[in-house]
């Protein structure tokens, strides 16, 4: 006969803290038909002095290759215990909290799965803090395995920290927000006779704690973090473009901005040229005083275009900052099957070809080509069509060939160009784009960006040429007044 499955919670500590309904469902099966996902809970013990014997899962754990492993043969021995009569199935806490066996039973059984409530770790750890979650903004409880990107202001309680490794990462977390010195609260074994509560410092969460499966961390975090950041500056753009706004701001379009947003996009490139080509990584040459607080400062600036698009977008009922949000995060899972599902890969060559064969489905392009933007400056342009080729096989040579190629090229222009040279202007045009073409492969080999090693150089340029007009009107000049000849030595000294 095809029985149900019923998860009872075993509440946060001893069989004291076991609520009446989930004893009573656990005496309603015979001890073949009990089971337990882990007996590393303290319930367990005191039941089992009480002749309720169970079978535990633990082995299962022993022998996954990982979490998601365990929950799913869990639920399939579940499932497939069920099919002689009902089951009886035991967790931690309660099962509507951090259980991820419930959620792939509920899909599995629908109606045949019965929840029987338990007393949460959460339930007690407010208790034992004196805080109510529904206070305020509200408290939240997070997973110390799985800690989201940007942890939320207020006062949070991560749970699961069985280890030293992952306080470290939680304590690495809650240094993006909090000083090294700020308080935290460990709650150890809460609902047992050794129960403990402490304040520590922070960043002797790792150091001076011994966890367990039944520690926690509580700590009130400051306002401040990526979220809430891009919600004040979705807010700044709404208020300026609003009735009572900034008149400048209310009378923008997609169109009127986009060269501002062209602008911008430049700034954070010339930034991120005046860093070390080793940033971040430490290398020979120091980074300029100052260097990362512009980049800091353009990257604002072209943040601030994209929400501002963003708001437009909205204004039409088209979409909002958070789609554009959720959809690259969203396209960064796809695109990455080597991190999040099971693809294997054996270096960055392979991943960049596997992007090109996801972009190309996801969008049904019919070449790899049609993704390439014709709009790009003509060095990047030629930069993506070879990257684009590479990504189908295509290698066009080594780097002495590459080389060995601008070299007969450069040469080929000089001969078009050159005193008593027959070729017009097309050929001359022809031969300096085959020359172009080959130094920008040379480039890509070198795992250089030919469109912003010109730009570095014309920066470079600039400065040096400065450097000759500062020379000259030292001596009470202008370059354009000097002779020729003395221009030359004075660019010779600026070298």
């Amino acid at each position: 006969m095809t029985g149900r499955v019923v998860v009872v919670g075993l509440g946060p500590a001893g069989a004291d803290l076991l609520l009446p309904a989930a004893r009573a469902a656990l005496s309603a099966v015979p001890p073949e038909r009990r089971f337990v996902r882990t007996a590393r809970h303290p319930a367990v013990a005191d039941l089992a002095a009480e002749g309720m014997a169970f079978e535990s899962f633990d082995g299962v754990y022993e022998s996954a290759r990982d979490a998601g492993q365990v929950y799913a043969t869990i639920a399939d021995r579940l499932v497939a215990a069920a099919d002689g009569g009902d089951v009886c199935f035991a967790v931690p806490g309660s099962p509507a909290v951090g259980e991820n066996s419930v959620a792939l039973l509920r899909a599995r059984l629908g109606k045949r799965l019965v929840l029987v409530p338990g007393l949460s770790f959460v339930d007690l750890a407010w208790l034992r803090l004196g805080v109510d979650p529904l206070a305020g903004n509200g408290a939240r409880a997070v997973d110390g395995k799985a800690l989201p990107a940007g942890l939320p202001a207020g006062p949070v309680l991560v749970s699961h920290c069985h280890s030293k490794l992952v306080l470290s990462d939680v304590k690495l977390a809650l240094l993006e927000r909090l000083a090294g010195e700020a308080p935290v609260t460990v709650l150890a074994r809460l609902g047992l006779p050794d129960e403990a509560v402490t304040t520590i410092v922070l960043e002797d969460l790792d150091r001076v704690v011994e966890p367990d499966h039944l520690t926690s961390v509580f700590v009130d975090i400051p306002p401040g973090g990526p979220g809430e950041a891009w919600e004040r500056l979705v807010a700044l753009i709404e208020r300026l473009r609003a009735p009572g706004g900034c008149p400048w701001d209310a009378e923008q379009t997609h169109h009127s901005l986009a060269r501002h947003l062209i602008e911008e996009s430049y700034e954070v490139i010339e930034a991120i040229e005046a860093l070390p080509a080793s940033a971040p990584t430490p290398g020979p040459e120091p980074v300029p005083e100052g260097a990362y607080e512009h980049l800091e400062e353009e990257l604002g600036d072209l943040a601030c275009q994209v929400v501002f698009h963003a708001t437009l977008a909205r204004e039409a009922g088209a979409f909002t900052v958070t789609d554009v949000l959720a959809g690259i995060h969203d396209k960064l899972v796809r695109r990455h099957p080597h991190v999040f599902a099971d693809v294997a890969v054996s270096g960055a060559d392979e991943v960049v070809a596997n992007w090109e064969v996801i972009k190309r489905e996801e969008k049904g392009r019919s070449s790899l080509m049609d993704g390439v933007s014709k709009h790009l400056p003509s060095l990047l342009y030629a930069h993506k069509l070879y990257r684009k080729a590479a990504s189908a096989g295509l290698t066009f040579g080594t780097a002495d060939e590459a080389l060995a190629h601008a070299t007969s090229g450069l040469s080929a222009l000089a001969s078009a160009v050159g005193v008593g040279a027959v070729a017009g202007p097309a050929e001359a045009e022809r031969r300096l784009g085959e020359a172009l073409a080959a130094v920008v492969h040379l480039a890509r080999l070198a795992g250089v960006d030919g469109e912003s090693a010109l730009r570095g150089w014309a920066g470079r340029f600039k400065e040096r040429f400065q450097t000759l007009e500062a020379l000259a009107a030292d001596q009470g000049q202008t370059v354009e007044s000097m002779p020729p000849s003395t221009v030359a030595t004075l660019w010779e000294q600026t070298a």
